[in-house]
């Protein structure tokens, strides 16, 4: 028994010091971000006042701009309990791990997991606070837990949604089916209850200038990419097709496809130098003229 006591004191004793070190970390880097880190209006304009609302005992709706499943805001609420700046900072250091945590899990080597974060839809995400990484936490995840983060944002994750589906009839039929979806579905229908048919949020965005989908055009895409991804029961390909699929998609949404392409280093760095062309051209276009 003292040989046992002393092994785990052994074990102890470096996590503990990995918690400390990396708490240090998280604590500098968050102050330092408070101090220097500029832009955040996603995080100014709709996330820290939902979640103030929220912490007021006032319903996720209340502001027009959260246009969420009600439960995308409870990892929310410890940062907007922060002051806005440090709340800010925080939440950018949190979504910066998670994004390269993504692209770990899906298979990155470091290479991939650095380009992913240097890529355009990644960097958009950063700079303006948005919570795409929410999302993409819910692909590696069994999916009856995983639907509950993958809905946060559907257009990156409505072809996994109908993949996953399929899986689960092709398992155990309509059993197999009700046992994955079953806890979101009751949750969805309780929200309703609680919250009104907040899905009617959704149709507002479709004409917003910044609206970066390809849709319609890109449906052709996106049915070719989702009948192969069933096909071939690849839930990577299923993921590369919802965007195309989407009529609403910011540019930084798009980082649910890139994602895909996280256990190929050539894939990956072709995609990441592709859509920085794309940038540049777009760039010249609109400052040119």
């Amino acid at each position: 028994t003292n040989l046992e006591k002393g092994m785990n004191k052994e074990r102890l004793i470096p996590l503990l010091w990995k918690i400390l070190i990396g708490a240090t970390l998280f604590t500098v880097f968050t102050l330092v971000g408070a101090r220097y880190l500029k832009g955040g209006i996603d995080w100014y304009e709709t996330f820290y006042p939902t979640g103030q609302a929220v912490l007021s005992g006032k319903s996720p709706y209340t502001l027009i701009g959260f246009r969420y499943v009600p439960w995308a805001v409870l990892p929310i609420l410890p940062f907007a309990w922060l002051p806005p700046d440090i709340g800010r900072a925080a939440f950018f250091v949190v979504s910066l791990l998670a994004f390269a945590y993504t692209a770990y899990r899906m298979g990155g080597n470091p290479i991939v997991v650095g380009a992913f974060i240097a890529s355009p839809p990644v960097i958009h995400c950063l700079l303006n606070a948005n919570i795409d990484w929410m999302t993409l936490l819910g692909f590696f995840m069994p999916p009856q837990i995983g639907l509950f983060f993958v809905l946060i944002k559907p257009q990156l994750t409505a072809g996994l949604v109908l993949f996953w589906l399929i899986e689960a009839w092709r398992k155990g039929g309509i059993k197999e089916a009700l046992r994955v979806f079953s806890p979101v579905s009751i949750s969805i229908l309780l929200s309703f209850a609680l919250f009104g048919f907040w899905p009617e949020r959704f149709l507002e965005p479709i004409g917003f200038d910044w609206n970066a989908s390809l849709w319609p055009m890109s449906i052709p895409i996106g049915v070719v990419l989702l009948t192969k991804a069933i096909r071939q029961r690849s839930d990577r390909l299923s993921m590369a097709a919802s965007p195309f699929l989407s009529p609403y998609v910011l540019l930084h949404s798009w980082s649910g496809a890139l994602v895909s392409l996280a256990n190929s280093t050539v894939d990956m760095l072709a995609a990441v130098l592709g859509l920085w062309i794309l940038i540049i051209i777009r760039s010249v276009q609109i400052f040119g003229s």
